[in-house]
């Protein structure tokens, strides 16, 4: 399907974002997974590993994010890549919260620092 309608998008509530599916390998039979990520003011993801790269661009609000031990602050228009493997968390701005696109390989594992809770995000398939 080349076209995906709003409506289609899948929204998946997590404890610190809503993820909403733009494309993927089950939503428009895409080769990539596309994905908008909305943080809250102050809210922080866990710390974590992925298996893949990412491409994060920033649309609004603004993060920190610990990515391989360092804290690079992130704007709109920005754009950070996330290699494969190394520990990574974003910490949403505590007034302005977070949004952006995120686009990695579709079925990458993410799992917790000790390799542990090794699962596919589900906005990746």
């Amino acid at each position: 399907m080349p076209v995906i309608r709003h409506a289609q998008s899948r929204r998946t509530e997590t404890p610190n974002a809503v993820v909403t599916t733009l494309a993927s390998p089950t939503l428009g039979g895409a080769g990539q997974a596309l994905w908008r990520v909305d943080m809250r003011p102050g809210a922080e993801g866990p710390l974590h590993t992925i298996d893949a790269e990412q491409v994060w661009t920033v649309l609004d609000g603004g993060a920190t994010v610990e990515l391989a031990g360092e804290r690079l602050t992130v704007r709109p228009g920005d754009t950070i890549v996330m290699p494969a493997t190394v520990l990574r968390r974003v910490h949403a701005d505590p007034d302005a919260g977070f949004a952006a696109i995120v686009s990695a390989p579709p079925g990458a594992h993410a799992a917790a620092p000790d390799g542990t809770g090794r699962t596919v995000p589900p906005w990746t398939v």
